[in-house]
Parts: structure tokens; C-alpha cells; sequence
């Protein structure tokens, strides 16, 4: 697997992203267990947002002092925004899943952010593991690529068809090896997921959510990470701009939780981004579109389905 950036580039990602566990996991512990408010998400998912833009340009200064290109350093810069906005994208359809898992266990707001802050933590490792063992099938198998390309439109033709159906959560294989497997408690013990009862030790439901999250959290990873890399084979870029759409993941979900209803034609467009991705694989080998088109594409089609969502949404109830 080869890589343009340079070994201080990937320390200094690896300290911010410590920073940012450190920020979460220990100042933000600090305040307990609180419902977190919009303009309260709204504030951190813009600090976020602009962490992963000064890493950009981080990436951009790099690439140009260790190669001397201008071009190579703006492709780069634009193969981390288009993965970044991919993720993100994908992130969404993620975050209404969520939500109906936290609706479906009654996980009261207070509770949610816990359960989010270590899902961040899975999802991390995680996808670092996928990342760069895809990265490294990639570079041994490029037929591989028509692989991914394939799944993409599949998987892009298959959400379409499930746009605006609730997924049954009570059918979910994983939910009910859980519930066959696991003695849960009736009711929730604060943040704990673990609680004793009649003397035994058990689970309680907010470890039966934390299980669903991590579960989900795999399954949309399969979608994103091939994606990213139609974009780019470049695997600092993947893992980075993966992990920075994640690391912002815990305040975008309690931002698009209030105003879920607002996009409830985003599953179309998200569908259509990864049937253009897939495309854009099986492609590859005969016309490589330009990073500046597909970035150009998942924007005005992120853009358009919002558009029309909020266009229409007037007086309609969510589908979700």
C-alpha cells in the first residue's frame, strides 16, 4: 500500500484524533448525563466540520512541500473533501437508524450520548482494520475494484427500493441472537449495561444498544469505505477522511435528530451517490472521472434531494 503522505502527517493525525477522544471521553464526561440541545450539537458539529478542513489544508501543505506540485496537492485535498462528504453522507442514513434504535429500546436523551461516545470508539477501530486490509486487497487484487463497483450499484439499487420503508427492527437477526443468547433486565440502570438482579448479573437494555449501534455501524462501513476508495487508493486519505466524518458523528446525529422529518427523500439521493460511485469503479479502467466531477456530483445530488425534502415536507409527517 503506498501512500503520499509523509510519517509527521500521520502523527499529527493520530495525536488530533487522541485530542478529540480526550475532549470527549474525559472534558465532556465532566458534565454527566444531559440531553444535548440543538444549538448545542449545532456548535460542535461546526467545530468538527472546521477541525476536518484545517486538517485539509494540512494534507494540501504536505503534499505540496514533499512533491513540489501544486496539481497534486489540490487532487489530494479534493480526493479528502469528496471521501469526507461521502462519508458524511452515508452518515446520515446511519443516523436515522439510530434513532429508530434509541425510539424502538425507549433510551432516554440522557443516555444517548454515552452510547454514541463508544460507538465512536468501535467504529474507529474498526474501520481502520477494513481500511487498510481493503487497501491492501486492493493493491494485490485490482480486479477487486469491479468487485466494490458492483456492490455499490447493488447496494444503491437495494436502498432506493427501502427508501421511506421503517426497517422492522424486531426481525433483525442480530437483535434476536442477542435477546436468545443475553438475559436483559426489564428496565434501564442509569448508563450501565450491566446491572445486577435477583443476585444474577445481566444486561441491561443500553448494552443491547450499544450492540445494535455497533452492528449497524459494520454494515454501513461496508458501504462507505469502497466507496471512498473509487475516489482515491490512497489509504491515509480513506482512513483519515473516514475518521473524520465519524469523529463528528455523536453531535450530527442530535442536530438531524430534531429535524429528521426535513430530509425524508435524502435515502433517494444517497442511492443515487453510490450507484455513481459504483459506476464510476467498473469504469475506471477504460475513463477515470475527474475527483473535481465527482465531487461536483455528490454535491449538486446531496443538494437537490435536500432541496426537494424541504421543498416538500410541508404538512408531511416523516416516513421513518
Amino acid at each position: 500500500m503506498e501512500t503520499i503522505a509523509p510519517l509527521w502527517l500521520w502523527a499529527t493525525f493520530t495525536g488530533i484524533v487522541l485530542v478529540s477522544l480526550f475532549v470527549d471521553f474525559v472534558v465532556l464526561r465532566k458534565q454527566g448525563a444531559h440531553e444535548i440541545g440543538v444549538k448545542e450539537a449545532l456548535n460542535w458539529s461546526l467545530v468538527w466540520v472546521a477541525l476536518s478542513f484545517v486538517f485539509n489544508g494540512l494534507l494540501w501543505w504536505a503534499v505540496k512541500d514533499s512533491t513540489g506540485s501544486n496539481d497534486l496537492a489540490t487532487e489530494k485535498s479534493l480526493e479528502f473533501l469528496t471521501g469526507y462528504l461521502i462519508e458524511k453522507s452515508l452518515a446520515v442514513d446511519n443516523i436515522f437508524v439510530f434513532l429508530l434504535i434509541f425510539t424502538y429500546f425507549a433510551v432516554p436523551p440522557a443516555y444517548q450520548k454515552r452510547v454514541l461516545m463508544i460507538g465512536i470508539i468501535g467504529a474507529i477501530v474498526l474501520r481502520t482494520v477494513m481500511i487498510l486490509v481493503g487497501g491492501w486487497l486492493l493493491a494485490q487484487f485490482h480486479w477487486i475494484l469491479y468487485v466494490f463497483g458492483a456492490f455499490l450499484i447493488l447496494t444503491g439499487v437495494k436502498m432506493w427500493w427501502a427508501a421511506g420503508k421503517e426497517p422492522a427492527l424486531d426481525e433483525n437477526p442480530a437483535l434476536k441472537l442477542l435477546r436468545r443468547v443475553l438475559p436483559v433486565s426489564r428496565g434501564f440502570d442509569g448508563e450501565k449495561f450491566f446491572t445486577l438482579e435477583n443476585g444474577k448479573r445481566i444486561a441491561t437494555p443500553l448494552f443491547m444498544v450499544i450492540c445494535m449501534v455497533a452492528f449497524t455501524d459494520v454494515i454501513f462501513a461496508v458501504d462507505s469505505i469502497p466507496a471512498i476508495f473509487a475516489i482515491t487508493s490512497d489509504p491515509f486519505i480513506v482512513l483519515t477522511s473516514n475518521i473524520f466524518a465519524i469523529l463528528g458523528l455523536r453531535a450530527m446525529y442530535f442536530l438531524l435528530a430534531a429535524v429528521a422529518a426535513k430530509f425524508h427523500l435524502l435515502n433517494y439521493g444517497l442511492a443515487v451517490i453510490l450507484v455513481f460511485i459504483g459506476t464510476k469503479m467498473c469504469l475506471i479502467d477504460v475513463y477515470k472521472i475527474p475527483v473535481g466531477v465527482s465531487l461536483g456530483v455528490v454535491v449538486g445530488i446531496l443538494a437537490l434531494t435536500m432541496w426537494l425534502s424541504v421543498r416538500s415536507a410541508g404538512g408531511q409527517p416523516a416516513e421513518r
